[in-house]
């Protein structure tokens, strides 16, 4: 079941999409207004966003702009009275990726939410697996089996690197750089720390290991 967030201030017209959304299958979450529409969006990682141009605090358009500068590639769809050519370039520029105009149909609503989420269905980019091991980048969730494992947010960054890599040996200046980051100036140890965290989490049920150490180099993914 997809997720689908609403941030819309006219109320009457958030709660007509909530319930024909709702009617279609999906889970809605709705907002009436930009700081709790976009604190939403970051907290609960929906599969779309349905945002309305011109909000009380924060505008539709610099929710995206904010959403997108934090690499959050949510499919967005902006709501708006506003038909102007420029007006639609500064909604996609913002990092929209399509726009309707009020009043609208919902059949048309229905069929573009439709569209983005089978097209980022098809991407598939947004869920990384090897083995029993799988992790959703939107979500923030990784499983083992049907095991759901609880990560820091460091662990998963390490995680995602490792699994968006497998079978390749990653080298630990490499994990430093691309993890922490370049300005890193903490002890070179943190990440052996890090990977025994991962192991004893990965490996709670006495599974497999699945994160492997090359002597002297750095690690690897593989069985």
């Amino acid at each position: 079941m997809a997720h689908i967030l609403v941030v819309e201030d006219e109320v009457k017209l958030a709660r007509f999409v909530e319930l024909e959304l709702s009617y279609e299958g999906y889970q809605v979450s709705v907002a009436h207004d930009g700081l709790t529409g976009l604190t939403i969006a970051r907290e609960s990682h929906p599969d779309l966003v349905i945002l309305d141009w011109m909000l009380p605090g924060l505008s539709g358009v610099e929710i995206c702009r904010r959403l997108r500068t934090t690499g959050d590639q949510v499919p967005i769809i902006l709501l708006t009275a506003k038909d102007e050519v420029g007006d639609r370039v500064a909604g996609l520029d913002a990092g929209a990726d399509d726009y309707v105009v009020k009043p609208f149909s919902i059949e048309e609503l229905l069929a573009r939410v439709r569209a983005h989420l089978r097209r980022t269905q098809e991407t598939g980019s947004d869920v990384l697996q090897f083995a029993d091991l799988s992790l959703n980048r939107r979500t923030r969730e990784v499983y083992r089996g049907t095991r759901i494992i609880e990560l820091t947010a460091k662990e998963f960054d390490l995680l995602e690197y490792l699994l968006a890599h497998p079978r390749q040996v990653i080298t630990r200046d490499r994990l430093l750089e691309q993890v922490w980051g370049y300005d890193f100036m903490g002890d070179s140890n943190i990440i052996e720390v890090y990977i025994r965290y991962l192991r004893l989490k990965l490996e709670a049920n006495t599974e497999k290991r699945l994160i492997q150490t090359v002597r002297s180099v750095g690690y690897v993914l593989r069985e």
